[in-house]
C-alpha cells in the first residue's frame, strides 16, 4: 500500500474531466492536480515550448512527493511523453491519446471521426493510431485550435459556441459518421453542445475512462494502491481559481477553496 498522491498535468481545465474519472474510479486516492492556463492553449505553442513547460509541470508534481503522473493532455502526449519518460524514469507516466481503438469497435458503420487540436491531428502519433486500430473504418480527422480558448473562458455552450461547432463539426456531418472520439480532454466539457449538433445517433467517446482504468492496473501492479479512508485533492492553476472552482462544479469534482491554488511555474 503507498498513500502518496496521483499527479494530473494538463495545458489547462481540460484535464479535470480525467481528475474526475480516476477520482471515481480509485476513491482512496488523493490526486494533485496542476493546469497550466496561463500558456494555454498549448495548440498554438511551438514543439520546444510544449516540452519545456510540460517538464516544467512535471517537476512540480514530483516536488509533491507523486507516485504516478497523467499526462492529461493530448498535446503534450503527441508532442513530447516519450521524451518525458526518458528523462523521468523514476516515475510512470500515463498519457492521453485519441480513443481511436473503441471508436472502430463500437462503430456500427465502419464511418467514424476524431476531434482533436490541429498539433494532434498532424501528429505521427495518432497517424499511428489510425493506422493500428482502425483498419476496415472509413476515418475522418479535423483539428481545431478555436474550441481550447473558448473553453478556457468557460464558454460551453450559447450562441457563440454553437457557432463554432457548427463549423467544426460540418466534416463529420456531410460524412455520416456514426462515432467521433474526442481527441483533447477539454472537449468533453462542451461534450452537450457537441451532442446536440451531431444528433443523438452519433457516439461520442472520450479517453477519461481509459485512462482511469490505466492508472489502477499500474498501481495494482506494482503494488501501490492507497488505503487511505480520507484522500485529500489538491487542485493548482497557473490561471484564475475561478475558473477551476467553476469547471468543478460543473463536473461535480470536490474541490474545496482550501485546497485551490494559484501558482507560477
Amino acid at each position: 500500500m503507498n498513500n502518496q498522491s496521483i499527479g494530473i498535468l494538463d495545458s489547462g481545465i481540460g484535464g479535470l474531466t480525467v481528475a474526475k474519472e480516476v477520482i471515481a474510479l480509485l476513491p482512496h486516492e488523493s490526486v494533485i492536480y496542476i493546469g497550466d492556463s496561463t500558456n494555454a492553449p498549448y495548440g498554438a505553442l511551438s514543439a520546444e515550448v510544449i516540452h519545456q513547460n510540460a517538464r516544467a509541470l512535471v517537476q512540480f508534481l514530483l516536488k509533491k512527493d507523486v507516485k504516478l503522473i497523467v499526462v492529461a493532455c493530448n498535446t503534450i502526449t503527441v508532442n513530447c511523453i516519450d521524451a518525458l519518460r526518458e528523462e523521468f524514469t523514476e516515475i510512470p507516466i500515463i498519457g492521453a491519446v485519441p480513443v481511436v481503438k473503441n471508436a472502430a469497435a463500437l462503430s456500427r458503420n465502419k464511418r467514424i471521426g476524431i476531434l482533436s487540436t490541429s498539433q494532434t491531428t498532424r501528429s505521427p502519433y495518432q497517424k499511428q493510431l489510425i493506422d493500428m486500430y482502425a483498419n476496415g473504418c472509413t476515418v475522418f480527422t479535423h483539428g481545431t485550435d478555436a474550441l481550447v480558448p473558448l473553453i478556457e473562458q468557460m464558454i460551453l455552450d450559447g450562441e457563440v459556441m454553437e457557432s463554432v461547432l457548427t463549423r467544426v463539426l460540418e466534416k463529420f456531418k456531410t460524412e455520416k459518421i456514426d462515432t467521433l472520439a474526442l481527441g483533447c480532454t477539454h472537449f468533453p466539457l462542451v461534450r452537450n453542445s457537441i451532442q446536440k449538433i451531431l444528433g443523438n445517433d452519433v457516439l461520442l467517446l472520450d479517453s477519461g475512462a481509459a485512462i482511469a482504468r490505466h492508472v489502477q492496473r499500474i498501481l495494482s501492479n506494482n503494488k501501490v494502491m492507497s488505503s487511505t479512508a480520507q484522500p485529500r485533492h489538491m487542485f493548482y492553476t497557473t490561471g484564475e481559481t475561478i475558473l477551476m472552482q467553476s469547471v468543478a462544479d460543473r463536473l461535480a469534482l470536490p474541490i474545496h477553496s482550501r485546497d485551490l491554488h494559484k501558482m507560477i511555474l
